[in-house]
């Protein structure tokens, strides 16, 4: 076996929501299923990745459903923090990528990508 290599892989098209707010992290699958639906206001069952993180930002939770039920993916950290974002709003959508680079320790916030242009070639 080969260490820091994922053991799953999420869809480039999956919606990623991350709750900005830490949580209590005895949480569990149906807590969170219901903190899905009733304070960010989305349908825990979506085609979606729900993300989470403890008070002092050293856990993550993922929490998706997968045709027959939820699954929950923990990542805890022993020496380093989660930079998570520092937005307003209580729920930030993400891109699969920028997830993964939150997982590894990223800035997602100081990260700022090309804009996508669209150009007319006349002929």
């Amino acid at each position: 076996m080969r260490w820091g290599t994922a053991m799953f892989r999420l869809a480039e098209d999956l919606r990623i929501y991350l709750h900005r707010d830490p949580i209590d992290f005895r949480c569990g699958i149906n807590s969170l299923a219901i903190l899905v639906e009733q304070s960010m206001g989305l349908n825990p069952f979506e085609r979606a990745a729900f993300a989470f993180c403890n008070r002092r930002r050293t856990r993550m939770k993922l929490l998706f459903f997968d045709r027959s039920g939820f699954v929950l993916v923990l990542k805890a950290l022993t020496e380093d923090k989660f930079r998570w974002p520092k937005r307003a709003e209580t729920v930030v959508a993400l891109t699969a990528e920028q997830l993964r680079w939150l997982l590894d320790g990223i800035d997602i916030d100081a990260m700022v990508p090309h804009p996508v242009r669209q150009y007319q070639f006349v002929g």
